[in-house]
């Protein structure tokens, strides 16, 4: 499938369908590797990065910013107006004290104008195409928790305040756009009322898993986007990579979930493998990978505006690569929902 190019929700920016995330950039993938992956992305007609203030993950002192400072020593050789960049602010409560001094991490003007400042000097830019919000600052279920728990009610700054604080830096000319990631129906609708109400930007897109594993976003939030034009930037097609296969035949085979045990939560269920060896053994059927299949579902989805797609290592990108080119037929794409309908969202 080649690369096409979408509305990126009611912003007026337009993107591809595919976008290279760069969360291993400074932890799994050196500096070299990072920036051969970005050669390779814009060759292939990929000019939509996504990065974040936390980057690399697992997120730690020792490495948080490494991710925006590798792409920002790539970015300062390519002409500007030919990328469309996108980067993410860290919300509270997460346990990362070390982020913007040690100050405590919310989502109030100080904040958010610290986060943005930060990663327009590591990434070297003076604007972000795309300006993110990485998690809801209210409590909300995350990262493979299941249900909404009110018990868990905290302070959190009001939404209002964010929208005012991220207009200030959409007028100043250091945002062109802002969008949501890991939100819910309740969130991305309270965004868009307060912003109509107030003359405040309106999110373009959110962020959010999609897979073969996690569906969820089609169990309210598809209509919500399609209905409101909010574009969805699916992220962790391949699911850690559960979906490639790799995990059935050996827990301890290297990657992500083999080097960082307490990092892949989202998918440690009991559902899991019984899916995935599922879809696994339809690719199988069908002559193609377990790769193929999981990310040209993701990019077939009509609500999905752009894939975001990455990889550890050069050779892993090309794979993905590859993958986004796979095209579903009508027979597969019905075999894929009847695996759904017997192995529904085994890690939401």
């Amino acid at each position: 499938m080649p690369v096409i190019t979408r509305p990126l929700g009611a912003s007026g920016l337009v993107v591809p369908n595919i976008c290279l995330g760069t969360m291993t950039f400074g932890q799994q993938t050196d500096a070299a590797d990072a920036h051969a992956q970005l050669d390779l992305a814009l060759a292939s007609g990929i000019n939509f990065i996504d990065a974040a203030e936390m980057y690399p993950v697992p997120a730690r002192a020792e490495t948080a910013g490494a991710t925006e400072r590798i792409v920002g020593d790539w970015l300062a050789r390519q002409p500007r107006d030919k990328i469309m960049l996108a980067t993410k602010v860290a919300s509270s409560a997460r346990g990362m004290a070390w982020l913007r001094d040690g100050q405590p991490l919310t989502l109030d003007r100080a904040n958010i104008r610290a986060a943005i400042e930060g990663s327009l000097k590591r990434l070297r830019t003076d604007y972000i195409d795309l300006y993110q919000i990485h998690w809801p600052a209210r409590n909300q279920a995350m990262f493979g928790q299941w249900r909404f728990e009110p018990t868990n009610e905290h302070a959190s700054t009001p939404i209002r305040e964010q929208l005012e604080a991220l207009a200030e830096l959409v007028r100043e000319g250091k945002i062109r756009a802002i969008g949501l990631s890991n939100e819910h129906p309740w969130g991305i609708m309270e965004f868009l009322r307060i912003g109509r109400e107030y003359g405040l930007p309106l999110v373009a897109s959110t962020q959010n898993a999609y897979n073969l594993l996690n569906r969820k976003f089609e169990y309210g939030l598809d209509e919500v986007c399609w209905r409101e034009n909010v574009g969805l930037l699916a992220y962790s097609a391949l699911a850690f990579g559960h979906l490639t296969g790799k995990y059935l035949q050996d827990p301890q085979t290297p990657g992500r979930l083999s080097l960082f045990p307490n990092f892949g939560q989202r998918y440690d269920k009991p559902g899991v493998p019984l899916a995935v060896r599922a879809y696994v053994e339809l690719a199988e059927r069908h002559g193609i990978s377990p790769t193929q299949l999981a990310i040209a579902f993701v990019v077939s989805r009509p609500f999905v505006t752009s894939t975001i797609i990455g990889a550890s290592r050069l050779e892993q990108l090309r794979e993905n690569l590859a993958a986004c080119r796979f095209t579903l037929n009508e027979a597969l794409a019905a075999e894929i929902d009847r695996i759904h309908l017997t192995h529904s969202n085994p890690a939401p």
